[in-house]
């Protein structure tokens, strides 16, 4: 259900939806020749890089006023479009990371991993649709989304037997990575469905760097207790990650294959902990975090260049984003006077903007207009749209992708105004239409960052994207309506 919009919008709404081409599809039979946007060139290598745990306001390009140097997102950026109104799939990790490969609201999945994979079997990927389409298609890092042989709850996985229900089972050809966050054990890496070396060691939890560094108990150099494999250095992961995925790029370009690329790169940094190498250390102003970042930048400069020694930068859509907000307190603001979520309010785990709203930066040489900036509202479901309409895909079964809205039109004419988007559901209680969006009070024993809204706020995102005027006593009979459309939404 929708407020009421004007034709103009409703027709826009439509238009950049899947429904629409469905719709012709089913009445015409000519779905194919119902043209979106001007055709787009010949398919191009995809790279998708994910960091986790990094805010807004950490790369300069998005905060000039960053402590935190990011010359390679820079480098991207100024090569590309970013886009200032990005949002990802939630303000955690795993329901991002749904949204992010299905195309859809998170809020529509059960997305308990103890009852096994959030994706469930059967549902279309943007690996799964892209191999469809004739790309080779890659994962490297943090998959989060459970397999189908592990007792996520208990950190229990069997490891006779294979990976199930992982990146293999859901459209990638290859995946080398781990199975959720730095700091959840079992420790242990995967290639394909198998287990490297299964975690037979036990080690002990690591608090932060000290209660005399200021950081609290999630942060700093924290995990958790568990098992680990002998082959699993937690300073040592985001480099594996790094080599891996630079070897899938050079196997690539040196095999000469016919299949555009698909990569997605997943990393598990700069997620605690906080375990820069020696390099970075002390090379930032915002401590340990923020070195930590310094060495993400870094990692991604390293993928920058081997697109470029390869020749595989000309034609390569590059997109970088961040699963969700950064864990930065505003004691953290205080003491090195940096802000991680820039200007916005909140942090990970809550439902203001700098618990999803992301650096989002698209590159493409050649169809992206360098150094560009959109105001677009997009979020991760519509990246599946987005990479659909690119391979000519305009068309999914009924059930799939329902909450994705191509922004490809907005990539190849940076000219192009933005537009209303259909309204977005960050999670159980939120939902964003327009410039407005509605927080409404997490139920009890519900997850919920500190300082979480304790009553109902409205805020109107054009003129106070920080949050500070809470209008919902004001606009009473617009936050009533947008109550009705949430929970309308929530019962699909």
């Amino acid at each position: 259900m929708q407020l009421p919009l004007t034709l103009g919008a409703v027709i826009t709404t439509l238009m950049n939806t899947w429904r629409l081409p469905r719709l012709l599809a089913g009445l015409l039979g000519l779905f194919t020749a119902v043209p979106l946007t001007a055709a787009a060139p010949a398919r191009p290598h995809l790279l998708f890089i994910l960091a986790d745990d990094l805010g807004y306001g950490d790369v300069g390009v998005f905060n000039p006023q960053s402590k935190i140097r990011t010359p390679h997102l820079d480098r991207l950026a100024a090569g590309g479009m970013r886009f200032t109104d990005a949002h990802a799939g939630g303000s955690v990790c795993v329901p991002s990371r749904y949204a992010l490969l299905t195309g859809r609201f998170a809020v529509r999945a059960a997305l308990d991993l103890r009852g096994g994979p959030a994706i469930e079997e059967g549902r279309m990927t943007i690996a799964t649709l892209l191999r469809e389409h004739g790309y080779a298609t890659a994962m490297v890092g943090k998959w989060h989304q459970g397999f189908v042989t592990a007792d996520h709850a208990k950190g229990s996985f069997d490891y006779t037997q294979p990976l199930r229900g992982g990146p293999l089972d859901r459209g990638f050809d290859s995946f080398f990575g781990m199975h959720a966050s730095l700091d959840i054990p079992p420790y242990f890496f995967i290639r394909g469905r198998t287990p490297l070396l299964p975690p037979t060691d036990l080690i002990a939890a690591s608090t932060s760097a000290g209660q005399a560094d200021g950081w609290s108990n999630i942060q700093g150099a924290f995990w958790r207790a568990g098992l680990v494999a002998p082959d699993f250095k937690h300073a040592a992961v985001t480099p594996r990650f790094a080599a891996e995925a630079l070897e899938v790029i050079r196997r690539y370009a040196a095999g000469k294959q016919e299949k555009p690329l698909f990569l997605y790169l997943a990393l598990p940094s700069p997620h605690t902990p906080w375990l820069p190498l020696e390099e970075f250390r002390g090379q930032s102003g915002a401590g340990l975090y923020g070195d930590f970042v310094m060495q993400v930048d870094a990692l991604v400069g390293q993928v920058l260049d081997a697109l470029d020694t390869t020749g595989l930068t000309r034609n390569t859509l590059v997109m970088f984003s961040s699963d969700n907000g950064p864990v930065w307190d505003d004691k953290d603001t205080l003491k090195f006077g940096h802000r991680a979520a820039g200007n916005l309010r909140g942090k990970k785990a809550t439902s203001w903007e700098g618990g999803h709203r992301m650096p989002f930066i698209a590159r493409w040489p050649g169809q992206i207009a360098p150094g560009t900036v959109s105001t677009q509202t997009i979020v991760f479901s519509d990246v599946f749209a987005t990479l659909g309409e690119l391979v000519g895909r305009r068309q999914v079964p009924l059930g799939m992708a329902e909450d994705s809205v191509s922004f490809l039109p907005y990539l190849l004419d940076s000219a192009k105004p933005p537009a209303p988007r259909a309204p977005i559901v960050h999670d159980l209680w939120t939902l964003r239409d327009g410039d407005w969006k509605l927080i409404l009070p997490r139920a009890r024993g519900a997850k919920a960052g500190k300082g979480a809204s304790a009553g109902p706020e409205l805020f109107n995102l054009r003129t106070d994207p920080a949050e500070q005027h809470n209008l919902f006593s004001e606009q009473a009979e617009r936050a009533a309506r947008m109550q009705a459309q949430l929970k309308a939404i929530l019962a699909k």
